[in-house]
C-alpha cells in the first residue's frame, strides 16, 4: 500500500516549532540562571578534559579577584568595554580591512563576545557560531550587565594548558590566590591572552615579555577612569 503522506508535512512542521520554542525558552532560562550561578562546565572546558589536557579551575567572586587583574584584562583585551554595548564596530571594521589584505588574521572580539563564545558556544570560525555569538553577546549585555560579564570572563577564560580562570592561573603561575596578584603579575597573565598555551608566563614567552610592560602602562592610564573604576570595585 502506498504511504499516506497527507498531513505529514504539517505535523512535522508542528513538532519542529514546538522543539524550537522549547529550546528557545531553555536557553533563555540558562542565560538568566547564569546571572547568579556559574556554569557547571563549558564546551571548551569539556574539550580540554576529553583531549587529556585536564581541567583546573576555581570559580571566585569579584571581591576575591585583585583589582589589578580586572584592570589588566580590560587594558589588554577591550579598553572600550565599559562604554560599548557588546560590539566595537570600529575595531571590527579595522580588522576586516586588515584581513582582506593580509594572510595574518586580526580579531576584534570584545570581552562580551569572548564570554558569549566561551560560556555558550564552541571554538571555531564558522558563520553559524559567529551568528550565535552575536545573539548571546546581545543577551548577556542586556541581562547580566558589565560586572557579571567581566566576572564570568575572569572565571571561564583559558589561561594555560587545562587552566581556566584567574584563580587557577594565579595559583599555577604565581602560587598565590587571585586576590593577591600584583599589578605586574596581573599584566603578565593578561599578556598571555588570547593564546596562553603558546604565550606562556613561565617560561616567559617573547610576546608576554614585550606586551606586559605596555599593559602596565595602559593600566596607569585607565585606572582613574570613572566607568572603569565602577568595574574594579
Amino acid at each position: 500500500m502506498p504511504l499516506n503522506t497527507k498531513g505529514l508535512v504539517p505535523r512535522i512542521w508542528k513538532w519542529v516549532k514546538r522543539i524550537f520554542i522549547f529550546l528557545f525558552f531553555l536557553q533563555l532560562f540558562y542565560i538568566l540562571l547564569l546571572k547568579w550561578v556559574n556554569p557547571p562546565i563549558t564546551l571548551t572546558q569539556l574539550g580540554s578534559v576529553i583531549s587529556g589536557e585536564g581541567l583546573k579551575r576555581d570559580y571566585v567572586r569579584m571581591k576575591d579577584i585583585s583589582p589589578y587583574a580586572k584592570l589588566a584584562v580590560i587594558c589588554s583585551e577591550d579598553q572600550l568595554f565599559p562604554d560599548h554595548d557588546g560590539f566595537d564596530f570600529k575595531s571590527i571594521e579595522k580588522a576586516m580591512k586588515h584581513n582582506q589584505k593580509s594572510k595574518s588574521l586580526h580579531g576584534a572580539s570584545t570581552i562580551s563576545q569572548q564570554v558569549a563564545k566561551n560560556v555558550f558556544l564552541w571554538q571555531g570560525r564558522s558563520w553559524v557560531r559567529k551568528a550565535l555569538e552575536v545573539y548571546f553577546t546581545f543577551m548577556i549585555e542586556l541581562i547580566w550587565g558589565k560586572k557579571r560579564i567581566l566576572e564570568m570572563y575572569l572565571n571561564v577564560s583559558e589561561m594555560g594548558k587545562g587552566i581556566y580562570g584567574i584563580e587557577a592561573a594565579a595559583r599555577h603561575t604565581f602560587s598565590k590566590p587571585a586576590r593577591n596578584l600584583t599589578r605586574a603579575e596581573a599584566a603578565m597573565i593578561a599578556a598571555s591572552l588570547p593564546n596562553p598555551k603558546v604565550y606562556t608566563v613561565h617560561p616567559m614567552s617573547r610576546r608576554v615579555a614585550t606586551r606586559y610592560p605596555w599593559i602596565v602602562d595602559q593600566m596607569g592610564e585607565l585606572q582613574d577612569d570613572t566607568d572603569v573604576q565602577k568595574l574594579l570595585q
